[in-house]
């Protein structure tokens, strides 16, 4: 009897030469990121009158400069060869990091130079991210879609946890100069790897239905708007999104700290509990490259649910290790949300309007995060630490549960090796278009 045929759940996508190009350059350029924070906080620091309100500046520059260009990133992604856009923002972000390691370098760094090439690397990000997203669904067969966001993921999660280690030991002892060079280098590397990609045209809009000039992009801002509210699964999840990342940004990057100083043992005892996060969240991606639920945005958002945990032990004052269990656990769901739900997105959206709908996801997603950081202090003093957690938890829990109720949601469906990148609506009821995105 012949034994059924695996669908695409194991490391095979690699394989796929295409697909090995582009993990390779995300796993170099992921490294990267995860050293620069590193290397400029410190390159800032030690300038002469460089401080925390310094750095701060620095860095919401690059973060603005990311939330504007974001939406102008998924237009030119979808009108222009996606692996072009990619390396051109690569090596635009190379040659802003390596001129903030030479100012560093030299001892000519300003607070005005540093901030101005930040938005210069955070606008170059932007172009990178929605086109590094949508580019998948092109590079590999249908079946294996799931498996390769998975291994995109678990590079980022390697690449977080090596990359601070890696600018840590250059920091020591060759100095933040350094580390910002091999952060430019990576860049470089990354456009190098992306410029052998080849890959197959996507059918453009009718070039009479589009204006010319600037009321041209507005034009396709607004396409790919309409494709992001037509789809009520899609906006509903990105709005869950944006609420469950200002819950954890106000809880894990605010209160936690403060808990842990109070109870917990202070700052190392605090740096394990994330670390265990970062653990949790490798080995969620593992675990995601070989399941594939039914309905997928139903299951990307019950999976939220393991967000909570981590909310009560903080405002229980739980021991540290039950702490850590929790992060562990909130880590893995984290990672398996975003996949599947990003695997459903690649799926289920046209690919002419893909990077565009990406790009409206990645800003709802980080647009609201400020807000998280400002307002939960003030809560904390007028509610209370634990009280503000505890509402923390309820706000995931109610998010979750109201999103997997959803119709809609439940309607979209794993449909398996045959399913292609094109919208299903027709057996999903929509409410919309309504007048909305990631990171986790």
């Amino acid at each position: 009897m012949r034994k059924p045929k695996k669908r695409g759940t194991d490391l095979s996508v690699l394989r796929e030469r295409p697909f090995l190009l582009l993990f390779s350059a995300r796993s170099v350029s992921l490294l990267g990121d995860a050293m620069a924070p590193v290397g400029l906080a410190f390159a800032v620091l030690g300038m002469p009158g460089g401080s925390g309100s310094t750095l701060g500046l620095v860095l919401a520059a690059h973060l603005a400069a990311q939330a504007v260009f974001l939406l102008y990133g998924g237009v030119l992604a979808d009108r222009l060869p996606r692996n072009r856009v990619m390396v051109c923002a690569d090596l635009v972000a190379g040659a802003a990091q390596g001129l903030i390691a030479l100012l560093v370098l030299t001892g000519s760094a300003s607070t005005a130079a540093l901030v101005a090439l930040s938005a210069v690397s955070g606008a170059a990000s932007a172009l990178f991210t929605p086109a590094s997203r949508s580019v998948t669904v092109l590079l590999v067969p249908p079946d294996k879609v799931q498996p390769a966001n998975a291994l995109v993921q678990l590079s980022m999660s390697v690449g977080s946890m090596s990359g601070a280690a890696v600018a840590g030991v250059l920091v020591s002892f060759v100095g933040p100069g350094w580390a910002l060079v091999a952060d430019a280098a990576t860049f470089l590397v990354s456009a190098a790897l992306l410029s052998g990609l080849r890959l197959p045209p996507v059918v453009p809009e009718p070039a009479g239905d589009r204006p010319a000039g600037g009321s041209r992009i507005i034009s396709e801002m607004r396409g790919g708007w309409r494709e992001f509210t037509a789809r009520q699964w899609v906006w509903a999840s990105v709005g869950q999104l944006a609420l469950v990342n200002v819950c954890m940004a106000g809880g894990f990057l605010v209160l936690g700290p403060v808990i842990a100083a109070r109870h917990l043992g202070g700052a190392s005892a605090w740096a394990a509990v994330l670390a265990c996060q970062a653990v949790g969240f490798a080995v969620g991606c593992v675990i995601g490259i070989r399941i594939r639920p039914r309905r997928p945005v139903r299951a990307a958002a019950l999976f939220t649910l393991g967000i909570a945990p981590p909310f009560l032990c903080l405002a229980g004052t739980a021991p540290a290790v039950a702490t850590a269990a929790a992060m562990f656990g909130a880590g893995l769901c984290i990672a398996l949300s975003g996949i599947t739900f990003e695997t459903a997105l690649q799926k289920h959206v046209p690919p002419e309007a893909m990077s565009r709908v990406m790009s409206y996801d990645a800003f709802g997603s980080i647009v609201f995060v400020p807000i998280g950081l400002a307002v939960v202090t003030p809560i904390a003093d007028l509610a209370g630490t634990g009280s503000t957690l505890l509402g923390g938890a309820s706000l995931v829990v109610l998010a979750a549960l109201t999103l997997a109720a959803l119709p809609s949601v439940g309607g979209v469906r794993d449909a398996g090796p045959d399913a292609g990148a094109e919208d299903d609506g027709a057996a999903v009821p929509l409410v919309g278009p309504v007048p909305v995105a990631e990171e986790a």
